[in-house]
């Protein structure tokens, strides 16, 4: 099982960047995937999350309205389309794959730098 992100970088404040989680060694449609993040010195937190049924639960309140997560079950990948970009979202983005009871993988994390 791996799960690979990718996408990251560096762009200007109301700029836009997608992030990918390609999965290999089982099928995204069958498990809720999520995207993290976490700034230096904070906590990890929930930035987004779609279910195996492709209904999207939630999404942070920092975020709603500006990113959109979504899923090719084709290329097995889940996206994290991120617009309106700002320096607060600045952060170590992770993709998580979980489905109970135990399955609970984590990517490597791709680096947002949000900075004029």
């Amino acid at each position: 099982v791996q799960l690979v992100e990718s996408g990251g970088g560096l762009v200007q404040p109301g700029g836009s960047l997608k992030l990918s989680c390609a999965a290999s060694g089982f099928t995204v449609s069958y498990y809720e995937m999520s995207w993290y993040r976490q700034a230096p010195g904070k906590e990890r937190e929930l930035v987004a999350r779609i279910t195996s049924a492709g209904v999207i639960t939630n999404y942070a309140d920092s975020v709603k309205g500006r990113f959109t997560i979504s899923r090719d079950n084709g290329k097995n990948t889940v996206y994290l389309q991120m617009n309106n970009l700002k320096p607060e979202d600045t952060a170590l983005y992770y993709c998580r794959a979980v489905r109970i009871p135990r399955f609970d993988y984590w990517g490597q994390g791709t680096q947002v730098t949000v900075s004029s």
